[in-house]
């Protein structure tokens, strides 16, 4: 009953340990996502740095193993190579020893010193514990949460090592525990016996926990020669997970990385048996080292010194191991994979929350780049159709589909693992800008049907269109690298301009639809190619309108009232009450159209407020050359204060700036007796009338009357 008892107390430390050993490394993991991040993405060629990189990440998340998955997933994210993996393998490895070195601690006795008392376990633990309940039970913050998880892990890590202790104390002297000792006498079934116990416990930091516990039970008898071939047989135990993590639906450098990391444990095992033979067999150590009972700072001692000494003999062959990965995992004679750049998105990374929304961000950003390229080709395809770039837009909207459905599948599994409140924002911001981004790239195979539909009919748009259209792509492509580059950089400050920019295009589309029309009524562009341009202006008014929802989600980031409405925001923003609201985009970009020198625009401006615009637009046909169209509009609320008329008087002195027109016209509908008075007081005079040329709502029709003015 005693050994059955002994048994179960020893089971029980031993989970409690592995919780313990989670918990902190979860802890410090949560704590330092972001610390890692930037470690991890600065390595460089250098294998030194990288080692040491390898070694404190590891040190940090308390896991080896873990290290090395996150290593995998950012070699599929583009951020390391295979070199540089490499050297973090054999950092990994070190920094895997300081779980041992803490576990050391509990050997620690005090003899009277307050000092070694405070850091004695019995000691210890217990204040970890009473720290770690306070943090989470009375300051409820996310960081004071995660600081109490380390605490607690800390705690409940050495009350479980005493368990375990207390469990195999009855256990020593029983002719089981001596067949197990005379068992690890022999190196090759020590090896053996690290091997398959960690791939058992899947954690080498907890195998050799076990082994201190052991050792450091008074009579267990565990001698340097039965401990160190216990210790090497640990290190290739983790190979195992390693191997298997990399070559689960990873690319060719990620199982060389699993590749390297079995060679590096192996040559190193391999090397350290081959001269711990020799050793004993010349003497070079008296009998006694060999026999002497090790304790669990000896255990400790030689796992870092067998794990840095195998990286100090290898890290300049570290090419070598390159190469032979490469030979043992060959590459694929497969096409490669186009836009590999968006095929980043690793669960793997999910053991890391905070790099995981980093490399996220990275490859949406890139997805961004690829709509907006494509979006630019489909613009460019109005001007001139061409049937390859027409299948390279195909094919690229084709990645972006399959991007967005992983994006998906990826964002769901990640919002189960992020843990601050930061992270999950920007993975709520992720999530609604994929999407966005995908109609992008969406309307640029729109685009180019509307540009076959032209070939087919053999339409083309007029001198005037094509000006129009040039000048309102370019608005366009201006709101999409801002947006896609705000967006790759967090610019806060970059995205409150996206808004105002995306209003002055829908004035912009608009007003051109206004002309457009009267083009097609005067004849000037077919009916087909009028409605491939209105069209045009549809998808033009979509895309700007997805950079406007990116930027609203950039900024609700940081923004409380943003995040819980966005509307009410960017009714703030239309109505002037932000002050990033402002029309000195709009004046610049009503001024590339007024850079036409027969064409121009007059803006009204109150507070910076468009509320009046009057636009002229002259034909380049000879036979029309001499006529110029206006139209003007102004807010409701604005009437009555004379804006019309000097809207009217400016329009008018531009028009006589216009080479070759002598004559200005325009029209109002039945009805509208404010405008014909307004346009009567300007000088304008009825010439003639156009029936029932208006459905109105009602469905009842109007007649439209054309008026003219006559100018020097």
């Amino acid at each position: 009953m005693e050994i059955l008892s002994a048994i179960v107390q020893l089971l029980g430390g031993l989970a409690l340990f592995l919780y313990g050993i989670e918990l902190m490394g979860d802890g410090l993991k949560n704590s330092s996502g972001a610390a890692l991040k930037r470690v991890l993405e600065k390595v460089t060629g250098n294998v030194v740095m990288g080692v040491l990189t390898g070694a404190l990440v590891t040190a940090v998340i308390q896991s080896s193993t873990a290290t090395i998955v996150l290593t995998v997933a950012l070699i599929g994210a583009g951020v390391l190579n295979l070199r540089q993996a490499v050297s973090i393998v054999m950092g990994a490895n070190i920094g895997t020893t300081v779980t041992a070195q803490i576990i050391r601690l509990g050997s620690i006795q005090s003899d009277g010193s307050w000092l070694l008392w405070l850091f004695d376990t019995d000691t210890l633990a217990p204040i970890a514990l009473v720290i770690g309940i306070v943090l989470l039970m009375f300051i409820k913050s996310k960081r004071s949460n995660t600081i109490g998880d380390i605490c607690i892990g800390f705690g409940i890590l050495f009350v479980g090592l005493n368990l375990m202790t207390s469990g195999v104390e009855p256990l020593v002297g029983t002719d089981a525990f001596i067949a197990f000792v005379r068992f690890l006498n022999n190196p090759l079934f020590g090896i053996l016996f690290g091997l398959v116990l960690t791939v058992i416990v899947q954690s080498s930091s907890a195998t050799v926990g076990m082994l201190q516990t052991v050792a450091s039970v008074p009579g267990a008898g565990i001698t340097f020669a039965m401990a160190y071939p216990v210790i090497m047989g640990i290190n290739l135990g983790t190979c195992v997970t390693t191997a298997m993590v990399c070559s689960i639906g990873s690319s060719k450098d990620a199982k060389r990385t699993g590749v390297v990391h079995i060679a590096f444990n192996t040559i190193g095992t391999i090397l350290f048996l081959l001269l711990m033979t020799v050793l004993r067999k010349l003497s070079v150590f008296s009998a006694e080292f060999w026999v002497r009972s090790v304790d669990s700072g000896n255990i400790a001692n030689f796992q870092t010194i067998f794990n840095l000494v195998t990286a100090v003999v290898l890290v300049p062959f570290a090419d070598q191991l390159v190469k032979l990965s490469m030979v043992i995992v060959k590459d694929d004679k497969q096409k490669q994979l186009r836009h590999p750049e968006l095929h980043t998105l690793d669960e793997k990374l999910y053991n890391s929350p905070a790099l995981a929304v980093s490399v996220a961000i990275k490859a949406v950003s890139d997805v961004g780049t690829l709509a907006k390229k494509n979006f630019e080709k489909g613009c460019r395809m109005l001007e001139k159709y061409d049937p390859a770039v027409a299948s390279e837009i195909d094919v690229d909207e084709d990645c972006i589909d399959e991007f967005t459905d992983r994006a998906d599948r990826f964002f769901i599994g990640l919002s189960k693992a992020v843990e601050t409140e930061w992270d999950d924002r920007q993975l709520d911001m992720l999530m609604q800008t994929v999407p966005n981004f995908e109609r992008i790239g969406d309307y640029a195979t729109n685009l180019v049907e509307l540009s076959q539909r032209l070939v087919a009919d053999n339409a083309t748009f007029s001198d005037m269109a094509q000006r129009e259209l040039k000048l309102i792509f370019d608005a366009v492509n201006e709101i999409l690298t801002i947006t896609v580059d705000a967006f790759a950089k967090g610019d806060n400050e970059a995205a409150k301009r996206i808004e105002p920019l995306e209003e002055t295009i829908d004035d912009m589309v608009m007003i051109l639809r206004d002309r457009h029309t009267k083009r097609l009524k005067s004849g000037a562009c077919s009916v087909g190619s009028g409605l491939v341009f209105m069209e045009t202006l549809t998808y033009l008014e979509r895309a700007s309108d997805q950079c406007s929802s990116i930027a609203v989600m950039m900024l609700a980031r940081n923004n409380e009232n943003i995040l819980q409405n966005h509307y009410d925001y960017l009714r703030e923003i239309h109505a002037g009450n932000d002050a990033a609201y402002s029309a000195e985009k709009e004046r610049a970009l009503f001024a590339k159209l007024n850079a036409d020198e027969r064409s121009a625009m007059v803006l009204c401006l109150v507070e910076g407020r468009i509320v009046g615009v009057c636009q002229i637009s002259a034909s380049d046909r000879v036979k029309t050359a001499h006529r110029a169209g206006i139209g003007i509009a102004v807010l409701k609320e604005f009437w009555g204060l004379g804006i019309g008329t000097r809207l009217l008087e400016k329009i008018t002195d531009i028009g006589r700036e216009i080479k070759g027109v002598i004559q200005l016209e325009l029209e109002f509908i039945e009805g509208n007796s404010r405008a014909c008075a307004l346009y009567e007081k300007a000088g304008f005079r009825t010439v003639g009338v156009h029936p029932n040329a208006v459905r109105m709502s009602d469905g009842a029709l109007r007649h439209e009357y054309l008026m003219i003015k006559e100018i020097e």
